[in-house]
């Protein structure tokens, strides 16, 4: 395994022939930085959410209802968002490299430990742990690629990881539910399940490791806590990070509140599915990872403004299809919301990255943990609603979210045309 380099004394000022360039597509590290970036997330996210498609089974497992089960998904986003600042603070010092390296080791290891536990209160505590874990990941990972990649090909390689992302959420889901079924079903159950995920998203990683290239423009930072107070304070004073921090919020609710919602509605009546049925419905991801995928183009074509409300349209029309009593309007309903979700995510993201001008491991953890508070406030609140009122009050407060989300980007329309009106004022504008 080649060693970790987590610096380098280059710049990304002009190049000679001796300095290093920024990646791009087509330049020599740009397709190893890719693919090891789609293997962090599918790892990651395979692990992450390796618990949403089992919920029923995790439910009927320790007799607990569907408020409680989803702790088990909403234990490792919130311990996410909580922990990606901090472990953000210490990339900075340390390097973007060996915090992504440290925390992959540690959540496979935890991922490994999680089909054993004992009971659901074992079984959230280390799930919690798992997702503290994984902080260090998507925040390091997006600081790299803003440090590494040219600027003008930044918003396709978020792109790509964010497709990693997908397809690990995907990937994992359908494990897991087939793991649970059959066979699988008579000896572990959903434990083997989350087994089977771990052993994939080991493998994930040993390709991580192997193929990320070094990281050639980190400069470390001190670890100054005042120091990283003030950058978090200049962040959250900024007024167009804070509506970029809140749409990744709201986008997430929607997607936390459906998906941890909908196993449940699929193996009621009148659907009666499988554990593996329920899993492959997850296949829509794809949607998202070519969505995710496009989202450069989109942003060129479109605009960033245009291109979330072309996602909040998409999701919104998704949420009312998914009403219907028919797998026949449900599915095209969770493929619209997924290609919505995906799009909007890896547009917001993007322009994070690509605001922060310093600090930008503080403002890329800011936003995740943003996200992933929306994440852990979608599951409950979503499982918590269809406990009492079924899926349509699911859709209710997913609707919501994308109302939202709307007036977000609405205020960001009328405050970009006050900016034209008044170039002296950009800043405070914005």
């Amino acid at each position: 395994m080649p060693p970790v380099h987590t610096g380098a004394p280059a710049t990304m000022g002009a190049s000679t022939p001796s300095s290093p360039e920024p990646l791009s597509p087509g330049r020599p590290g740009y397709r190893r930085m890719s693919l090891a970036l789609f293997a962090a997330g599918l790892a990651t996210f395979a692990l992450l959410y390796s618990t949403q498609a089992l919920l029923p089974a995790v439910s009927a497992g320790f007799g607990v209802t569907a408020g409680q089960a989803s702790w088990t998904v909403s234990a490792a986003t919130g311990a996410l968002a909580l922990f990606v600042l901090p472990l953000s603070a210490l990339s900075e010092r340390f390097g973007r490299t060996r915090m992504m390296t440290c925390s992959m080791v540690v959540a496979v290891g935890v991922g490994l430990l999680v089909p054993f536990a004992p009971s659901l209160e074992w079984l959230v505590a280390l799930r919690a742990v798992q997702g503290a874990a994984i902080a260090g990941i998507p925040a390091s990972a997006m600081a790299y690629l803003a440090e590494e990649v040219r600027p003008k090909a930044l918003v396709g390689a978020i792109g790509l990881f964010v497709a990693g992302n997908s397809i690990g959420g995907m990937s994992g889901r359908i494990v897991t539910g087939w793991g649970a079924q059959g066979w699988g079903a008579q000896l572990w159950g959903w434990r083997g399940g989350l087994l089977a995920v771990g052993v994939m998203a080991l493998v994930s990683a040993v390709a991580f490791l192997v193929l990320l290239p070094r990281a050639r423009f980190f400069r470390p930072a001190s670890l100054n806590p005042r120091a990283v107070g003030r950058t978090v304070a200049g962040h959250l004073r900024d007024p167009l990070l804070l509506r970029l921090y809140g749409i990744g919020a709201l986008f997430m609710t929607v997607f936390g509140a459906v998906y941890t919602v909908i196993g449940y509605r699929l193996v009621e009546a009148p659907f009666s599915l499988g554990q593996g049925v329920v899993g492959s419905i997850f296949l829509v991801y794809l949607v998202g990872t070519a969505s995710s995928a496009a989202a450069g183009q989109l942003v060129a074509r479109a605009g960033r403004r245009g291109a979330l409300y072309l996602a909040v349209t998409t999701t919104a029309l998704g949420l009312l299809l998914s009403l219907a009593d028919s797998l026949w309007l449900i599915l095209p309903g969770l493929v619209l919301i997924t290609a919505g979700f995906f799009a909007g995510h890896a547009v917001a993201s993007a322009a994070v990255s690509r605001t922060a001008k310093t600090g930008r491991a503080q403002a890329s953890a800011l936003y995740q943990s943003a996200y992933y508070l929306g994440s852990s406030a979608g599951g409950t609140l979503g499982a918590l609603a269809y406990h009492a009122s079924g899926w349509a009050a699911t859709v209710g407060i997913a609707l919501l979210a994308v109302l939202g989300v709307v007036s977000i980007t609405l205020y960001g329309s009328h405050a970009a045309r006050a900016e034209r009106r008044l170039p002296g004022a950009a800043v405070a504008a914005r």
